[in-house]
Parts: C-alpha cells; structure tokens; sequence
C-alpha cells in the first residue's frame, strides 16, 4: 500500500494546476539592485543571486487567513550555498511566520525542502523533507492553506505538514496577525548545504529561481467583508481520510527531519504540539 501512495505522489506531482494572477498587479520588488524581475505581461518573474546580492520581493496585500499557492522551478545545477525562500510573515519581534525554504545542493543531490512555523516570535518546529521529484526541471505548485484550526503545507496539492491550533493546551497559533507573502533568493553557504560543509561555486551564478501563477484566495487585510463571511472552502478545511494517508505516506518516506522527535535537542521534553 505504502509503494502504491508513492507512485501516485509522484505521478500527481508532474501535472500542472494553472492560476490566475500578473505579478505587476500583486507584488513588489523590494530589494536586488534589478536582479527580481517580472517579465512579459506580468505572468512570470525571475530572482536571481551572484556574488554581490541576492533578491526578493513580496505580496502588495497583507492577509489574515488564506489559502496561498505559489509555483517555482528552483535553481537548477549546482545550487550549493543557495537558499530559495517563499513565506508568509507579520512583522515585528513577536511575528508569525509560516515558512517554505528550498536549501541548495551540489548537482544530482536532492534539494533538502525545510519548513517552519514561527508563533509570537519562536519558531523552533522545523520538519525537512526530501521532494520526489526534481524541482529545477518544471514548476510545481507550493501552499500553505491557513484558517483558525490549523497551517497545512501542501506541494502539488499533497499534504505534507499540518500544524494545528493547539491553543487549549498553551501552544500559541497565529491568528491575529495579518502576514504578506514573502520570496527571497540569497547566499547562505556558511549554513545551507551539509550544513556549511559545501560552499558556492560563484563560477556557476548568477543563479536563477523562476515563478508564475501566484495566486492568494485570501482575506486582505482592510477588506470590508470578514473571513468568515465569504464561506471559502479553505476557511474550515481540514484533512479528511485520504489527505491524512496522503500525509502520513510522505512523511514515512520523505522525511528527514522532524523537530518532534529531536529527543537531544529537547532535553526536557518535546514541545507540547508533538505530545500526541
């Protein structure tokens, strides 16, 4: 059953779901010297990184909830030391964030998919996975669903994380905060790849991260209607049976890293969202 649910995680993973959205009317390009760029009618946009900056840019709307979808094709190649990044986050030292990062590596190496959620300031629940896929070839589709009840990360539409509110039992969750959508292509060999071990090779840049079909089915912040009132389906999404095997068969299989289980670093016990 397990080898069944991979084969069609990866066959699921090669079609393309097709947005709407036009970069020049949704983001801004707030730092890189004229390395972020949107190109043709606004349908695609390019950051790229070399050995004096990198760039980024983010969403003109803040949101508070949503259902955010974004779709990359990574930096191809020898990536190593790169750091690709696609978040939402407030601002502030007790921010939330919700975050995707994209840790580069030496050619025929997997990326390393690394994931966190940050509540009033503390992050500290990283989960990393290996994707199935190779995400320099073609675009693939990156969401982060989140609503009251839970932050549920998604790739091509599988579910690969699900942070629940767990407010009851003292865990904070981030509800209150409006976030922006947030992207970056920067330099981070003394950290990304084998964890500083392999550096940049600046004879491979610039390096090039590419993005089309942004799409926000959110609630802007300021608009006159309330979430709760537009009756979105992601507003009380959930899991159901299958996404739960969905997420349960990924995890198995790709990943590497999950801060609940880190009995070393937590020596007093994991955190209390991990207790179950």
């Amino acid at each position: 059953m397990a080898s069944t649910l991979v084969i069609f995680l990866v066959l699921l993973s090669e079609l393309v779901v097709v947005f709407g959205g036009n970069f020049y009317e949704d983001v801004d390009i707030t730092w890189g010297g004229g390395r972020g760029k949107i190109v043709g009618k606004g349908d695609v946009l390019t950051l790229s990184l070399d050995k004096a900056s990198g760039s980024g840019f983010q969403s003109k709307s803040e949101y508070l909830y949503g259902k955010i979808d974004m779709q990359i094709k990574l930096v191809p190649g020898n990536s190593a030391g790169t750091v690709t990044t696609y978040y939402l986050s407030s601002q502030g030292a007790t921010h939330d964030e919700i975050d995707f990062e994209f840790l580069g590596n030496l050619s025929g190496d997997p990326y390393v998919m690394h994931t966190n959620v940050f509540t009033q300031g503390k992050g500290n629940r990283e989960q990393q996975f290996y994707l199935w896929f190779d995400p320099t070839k073609n675009f693939h589709t990156y969401s982060i669903l989140w609503n009251p009840q839970h932050v549920i990360f998604f790739v091509d539409g599988i579910p690969i994380r699900d942070f629940k509110n767990e407010e009851a039992r003292g865990v904070p969750f981030p509800n209150n905060q409006p976030m922006r959508m947030y992207s970056s292509l920067w330099d981070a060999e003394d950290w990304a790849t084998r964890g500083g071990l392999v550096k940049t090779d600046w004879s491979k840049a610039p390096f090039v991260a590419t993005y089309q079909n942004f799409n926000a089915d959110a609630c802007p912040l300021g608009s006159s209607t309330t979430c709760s009132s537009l009756r979105k389906d992601w507003y009380r999404q959930e899991l159901d049976s299958i996404g739960q095997k969905k997420l349960q068969s990924v995890q198995k299989n790709y990943m590497i890293y999950n801060y609940c289980t880190d009995y070393k670093r937590f020596t007093q016990g994991v955190p209390p969202e991990c207790r179950n």
